[in-house]
């Protein structure tokens, strides 16, 4: 396999803008704007030049790349911690229930609270694959790899990491949810509010909408029935995410009720899994396991998958993983089971 994730480059503008107009909207961290984009590139750049061993408001931008070809077919993020330059926003679903003793009747209802409770957390996004791609297996290299980032600079990430999840889309690009609840309240359709959104930041919908909970019940069936609900696409995202610890906790995003997943960070499936090792031996051709590996700090982080096998003092990995990580022997990698 040919396939690898590395640090994306100023120079990837291009290949990043033509994956955000292919992701059909609702990409918060992804959107079709180059001077966003441009902007994005120049913060990675700032955050992988920084060697610093305290968590700060970084984003980090990678880049799967086919080797073979040179092409780029996909790209996803990190941001070591949200809501720092200003408030992280999500509807918490909730419940109350109240009690009536002339009618001898208890009555539950459910409620959307705006919230900043995730503010403060890592969060992984931004994850964009290449449609021909997505049979291939490499969506997870992509998505895992992340995490063998944050294991490696453990001190800049914080203790919880979220993912947000696109929500319901339908194919002319509207939101039933914001159609039921945010767009009431604004002379906006969905995609100009996720533009500006992705642009500007949602301290708007702060400014504007209600700051009492709203009960769904006054909300319309077609908004009710997305909330926390992925995109039709997203599902095998969301897989990923809850085989790696991940769980809905009733935050969803307020534009689209996408569900957001959480977990804690030193939890997170490929993190508990992984162990460094030295390289012994590059091996010809298959040499055991497959494996997701990944080397380098910072800017010169590489991740692709490899087969791996015990070797004495290290281990053995196959050669052509080798040239894609750029290691030789006596060098040390982390890996996890792919």
């Amino acid at each position: 396999m040919t396939f690898l994730v590395r640090t994306a480059r100023e120079d990837d503008l291009a290949a990043l803008y033509r994956m955000a107009k292919g992701t059909g909207g609702g990409f918060t961290n992804l959107p079709p704007d180059k001077p966003t984009l441009e902007a994005k590139l120049h913060r990675a750049a700032a955050s992988f030049g920084h060697d610093r061993q305290t968590l700060g408001d970084d984003l980090f931008v990678f880049i799967l790349e086919d080797t073979a070809s040179q092409r780029t077919r996909g790209t996803c993020q990190i941001m070591s911690q949200v809501g720092t330059q200003l408030p992280f926003y999500s509807y918490r679903i909730g419940r109350i229930t109240q009690h009536s003793k002339e009618l001898d009747r208890t009555f539950r209802a459910e409620m959307l609270t705006l919230s900043t409770d995730l503010d403060g957390s890592s969060e992984v996004g931004g994850l964009y694959l290449d449609p021909t791609e997505r049979s291939s297996g490499v969506g997870k290299l992509l998505a895992r790899s992340r995490y063998l980032f944050i294991r490696s600079h453990r001190a800049r990430f914080a203790d919880r990491t979220l993912a947000e999840l696109r929500g319901a889309i339908d194919d002319a690009g509207n939101s039933p949810f914001w159609d039921g609840l945010a767009g009431r309240f604004f002379d906006m359709t969905f995609r100009d509010a996720d533009e500006f959104n992705a642009r500007m930041g949602n301290q708007f919908i702060a400014d504007l909408m209600p700051k009492h909970p709203i009960y769904t019940a006054l909300l319309p069936e077609s908004a009710r029935h997305v909330m926390g609900q992925p995109h039709y696409s997203g599902r095998p995202a969301m897989r990923m995410l809850e085989n790696e610890g991940f769980a809905f906790q009733n935050y969803i995003d307020i534009f689209d009720g996408g569900p957001s997943m959480i977990a804690q960070t030193d939890r997170i499936r490929t993190i508990v899994d992984a162990r460094d090792a030295a390289i012994v031996e590059i091996g010809e051709g298959a040499a055991g396991a497959e494996h997701l590996v990944a080397c380098g700090r910072l800017g010169r982080f590489r991740a692709c998958l490899a087969h791996i096998s015990p070797a004495d003092g290290g281990v053995m990995i196959d050669g052509e993983a080798a040239d894609l990580l750029e290691v030789s022997v006596g060098d040390t990698i982390s890996y996890a089971p792919a």
